[in-house]
Protein backbone atom coordinates (compact mmCIF):
# COMPACT_ATOMS: atom_id res chain seq x y z
CA UNK A 1 0.00 0.00 0.00
CA UNK A 2 1.23 3.58 -0.64
CA UNK A 3 1.98 6.26 1.72
CA UNK A 4 -0.26 9.35 1.30
CA UNK A 5 3.19 10.81 0.72
CA UNK A 6 3.40 8.80 -2.71
CA UNK A 7 -0.34 9.15 -3.41
CA UNK A 8 0.00 12.75 -3.24
CA UNK A 9 2.99 12.40 -5.37
CA UNK A 10 6.08 12.82 -3.21
CA UNK A 11 8.59 15.40 -2.74
CA UNK A 12 8.30 17.34 -6.25
CA UNK A 13 4.00 17.56 -4.89
CA UNK A 14 5.03 19.02 -1.84
CA UNK A 15 7.74 21.22 -3.36
CA UNK A 16 4.38 22.54 -5.48
CA UNK A 17 2.51 23.02 -2.62
CA UNK A 18 4.75 24.87 -0.17
CA UNK A 19 5.92 27.46 -2.94
CA UNK A 20 1.86 28.10 -3.81
CA UNK A 21 1.49 27.98 0.49
CA UNK A 22 4.34 30.32 1.34
CA UNK A 23 3.06 32.58 -1.75
CA UNK A 24 -0.42 32.72 -0.57
CA UNK A 25 0.93 33.33 3.38
CA UNK A 26 2.81 36.34 2.43
CA UNK A 27 -0.29 38.04 0.62
CA UNK A 28 -2.66 37.30 3.68
CA UNK A 29 -2.60 40.39 5.36
CA UNK A 30 -3.32 38.66 8.82
CA UNK A 31 -0.25 35.86 8.34
CA UNK A 32 2.02 38.11 6.61
CA UNK A 33 3.70 39.75 9.66
CA UNK A 34 4.12 36.40 11.65
CA UNK A 35 7.09 35.78 8.78
CA UNK A 36 8.59 39.04 8.37
CA UNK A 37 12.49 38.97 8.91
CA UNK A 38 12.26 34.92 8.59
CA UNK A 39 14.67 33.14 6.10
CA UNK A 40 11.92 31.95 4.14
CA UNK A 41 14.26 29.58 2.14
CA UNK A 42 15.00 27.62 5.21
CA UNK A 43 10.93 27.81 6.40
CA UNK A 44 10.09 26.59 3.15
CA UNK A 45 12.69 23.86 3.66
CA UNK A 46 11.59 22.87 7.12
CA UNK A 47 8.04 22.76 6.00
CA UNK A 48 8.53 20.39 3.65
CA UNK A 49 10.12 17.96 5.24
CA UNK A 50 7.49 18.58 8.06
CA UNK A 51 4.55 17.23 6.09
CA UNK A 52 6.40 14.24 3.97
CA UNK A 53 6.83 13.12 7.54
CA UNK A 54 3.43 14.10 8.92
CA UNK A 55 2.99 12.05 5.00
CA UNK A 56 4.69 9.35 6.30
CA UNK A 57 7.20 9.70 3.55
CA UNK A 58 11.26 10.32 3.90
CA UNK A 59 11.65 11.34 8.04
CA UNK A 60 13.95 14.03 6.99
CA UNK A 61 12.60 16.52 9.42
CA UNK A 62 15.28 18.07 11.92
CA UNK A 63 13.78 20.91 13.06
CA UNK A 64 13.09 21.79 16.36
CA UNK A 65 9.88 20.67 18.42
CA UNK A 66 6.81 22.54 17.10
CA UNK A 67 6.33 23.73 20.77
CA UNK A 68 9.67 25.51 20.80
CA UNK A 69 9.27 26.39 17.31
CA UNK A 70 6.18 28.28 17.75
CA UNK A 71 7.09 29.74 21.45
CA UNK A 72 6.42 33.55 21.54
CA UNK A 73 5.19 34.16 18.28
CA UNK A 74 1.84 34.67 19.12
CA UNK A 75 -0.24 32.39 16.85
CA UNK A 76 -4.21 32.77 17.09
CA UNK A 77 -6.65 30.58 16.51
CA UNK A 78 -7.64 32.81 13.44
CA UNK A 79 -4.19 32.44 12.26
CA UNK A 80 -3.46 28.89 12.29
CA UNK A 81 -7.37 28.50 10.55
CA UNK A 82 -6.15 30.66 7.98
CA UNK A 83 -3.32 28.76 7.77
CA UNK A 84 -4.53 25.31 7.03
CA UNK A 85 -6.84 26.86 4.79
CA UNK A 86 -4.29 28.48 2.94
CA UNK A 87 -2.69 24.73 2.85
CA UNK A 88 -6.01 23.20 1.52
CA UNK A 89 -6.07 25.64 -1.65
CA UNK A 90 -2.15 25.02 -2.34
CA UNK A 91 -3.04 20.91 -1.91
CA UNK A 92 -5.93 22.00 -4.72
CA UNK A 93 -4.34 23.77 -7.05
CA UNK A 94 -1.40 21.15 -7.05
CA UNK A 95 -3.90 18.65 -7.93
CA UNK A 96 -3.81 16.71 -4.76
CA UNK A 97 -7.21 14.99 -5.25
CA UNK A 98 -9.78 16.40 -2.31
CA UNK A 99 -9.83 12.82 -0.16
CA UNK A 100 -6.01 12.85 0.38
CA UNK A 101 -5.47 17.02 0.84
CA UNK A 102 -8.75 16.35 3.16
CA UNK A 103 -6.51 13.77 5.39
CA UNK A 104 -3.40 16.33 4.95
CA UNK A 105 -5.45 19.13 6.23
CA UNK A 106 -6.99 17.31 8.82
CA UNK A 107 -3.41 15.77 10.38
CA UNK A 108 -2.36 19.04 9.85
CA UNK A 109 -4.76 20.77 12.16
CA UNK A 110 -4.12 18.25 15.09
CA UNK A 111 -0.90 20.01 15.61
CA UNK A 112 -3.14 23.19 16.45
CA UNK A 113 -2.23 22.87 20.30
CA UNK A 114 1.15 22.48 19.89
CA UNK A 115 1.21 25.32 17.87
CA UNK A 116 -1.17 27.78 18.63
CA UNK A 117 -0.63 30.34 21.70
CA UNK A 118 2.77 28.40 22.19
Amino acid sequence: MNTMYEQIGGHETLRVVVAVFYKRVLRDPLLAPLFEGYDLDRLRAHQAAFLATVLDGPDVFTGRSLNVAHAGLGITDAAFDALIAILAESLSDAGVDAEAASRLTDSAASFRGAIVGA
